[in-house]
């Protein structure tokens, strides 16, 4: 469950990007590694948007190197044509200069239009961005808080469960030691054959726990590949 952003924080936010020269995001790859799939879902559009206007600059910026490729290539065939004619010039060859002349006319607007597309493009782009920098910025306090509100739970888990481990390796200690009193005590009266009379699985004389006859065969195939038992 996405927690809400109050305005205060929202505000900062935005105070915070004034003046900064923030990279497109839509195409920083880490910038989407940042987001979920409910993250991305809650700002598709403005990343959309952000594309189409990425994509139409950059047909822009291609038409136009077109544009002035094609008005270069006119203007040098009017000359050579002009030579040619001379003084004068047949109907063809008027009829020619002046489609050539209208071409370049024509070029010359829609290279008029384009440079007043893109000049506004950057504008454009820079808000979108800056609304998708803004909805970052709260998708990643969001969860930052989120975040440090379960490490800070883990760590609690964590640490009780080390005080009941430390607790449970003194009470393990503390009956070893009963039982390695007691083992003593019946080992001085009835010999060696004290562990058999009381069915122990390991030895309280030595404080260490050895296989029962049940993990016998466990034990043997270990020996024998090296391998721990599963």
């Amino acid at each position: 469950m996405k927690r809400n952003i109050d305005k205060g924080k929202q505000e900062l936010f935005a105070a915070a990007l004034q003046g900064k020269n923030i990279p497109i995001l839509t195409l920083d790859n880490k910038w989407y590694h940042l987001l979920d799939e409910e993250e991305r879902k809650a700002v598709r559009d403005i990343e959309e948007q952000m594309n189409a206007l990425l994509k139409r600059q950059g047909k822009l910026n291609t038409e136009k190197k077109e544009l002035k490729k094609l008005k270069k290539k006119l203007m040098g065939e009017i000359v050579t044509m002009v030579d040619a004619a001379g003084d004068h010039p047949t109907g063809a060859q008027t009829r020619k200069i002046e489609q050539h002349k209208q071409q370049i006319e024509e070029s010359n607007e829609k290279l008029e239009e384009y440079e007043d597309e893109l000049l506004d493009l950057p504008r454009q782009i820079d808000q979108l961005n800056i609304q998708l920098m803004l909805a970052t910025m709260e998708f990643c306090y969001a969860d930052m808080q989120d975040n440090t509100e379960q490490i800070q739970e883990i760590a609690r888990w964590v640490t009780k469960i080390r005080i009941e481990l430390k607790k449970r390796l003194i009470k393990k200690q503390q009956l070893e030691q009963k039982n390695h009193a007691m083992y003593s005590y019946m080992n001085d009266l009835f010999g060696a054959d004290v562990m058999d009379m009381f069915d122990l699985e390991y030895d309280p004389g030595e404080q260490h726990p050895v296989m029962s006859k049940a993990a016998a065969p466990e034990k043997q195939e270990q020996k024998e590949d090296g391998s721990s038992p599963q």
